[in-house]
């Protein structure tokens, strides 16, 4: 292991009532506390073994920042940066997939990086967000969402390349950890929810 430690990014717990919807920066839906402490509980061992500051960055959105909350309850430094979002859906939020229409959907396969679904924000501008932000000094520990998480490991390998639709790949499960390197990504094997 380096003696850089480097950033350790977990994807928020599974929200309650996310099934089969759209859900992006718009849509602020809670998780259950146990998935929120369990999380918390994680993080606080990693640090513990990594000797990481108890600092934690989040996503200001509750699946984040009550993971944050925990740790903040045992003294941990929370900071919420809003560059951690989720993609924003615009319309598209807290809408079952299926009601979308399809020729949206179509349109933005089409134009996968360039169109903002719903007339939210365009994955060009979540890939530019996720890409040029860097933690403060000292921090280590991010709590953020799957989409930010692929376009920060796409910036770090592809560059300014822009993805198509097919090239996209799956989000990390939920409560799973990344480690970032000097601009590199490499994927930590997951834990269970």
């Amino acid at each position: 292991m380096s003696s850089e430690p480097g950033l350790w990014v977990w994807r928020h717990p599974r929200p309650e009532g996310a099934a089969g919807l759209c859900v992006g920066a718009g849509c602020d839906l809670p998780v259950h506390w146990r998935r929120s402490k369990r999380l918390a509980r994680r993080i606080q061992a990693l640090a513990r073994r990594e000797r990481l500051p108890q600092r934690v960055l989040c996503s200001p959105l509750r699946r984040c920042a009550d993971v944050g909350a925990w740790l903040q309850r045992w003294g941990w430094q929370l900071v919420l940066d809003p560059a951690l979002r989720e993609l924003d859906f615009g319309a598209w939020e807290g809408r079952p997939w299926q009601t979308i229409a399809k020729a949206q959907i179509d349109a933005w396969v089409q134009d996968f990086a360039a169109y903002a679904p719903g007339g939210g924000e365009s994955l060009q501008a979540l890939l530019a967000r996720a890409g040029d932000w860097r933690p403060p000094a000292g921090a280590h520990l991010v709590v953020s969402h799957g989409g930010w998480m692929l376009a920060r490991q796409w910036r770090a390998r592809q560059g300014e390349r822009s993805p198509c639709a097919a090239d996209w790949p799956k989000p990390p499960a939920y409560a799973e950890v990344w480690r970032i390197q000097a601009g590199a990504c490499s994927n930590i094997v997951p834990a269970p929810n």
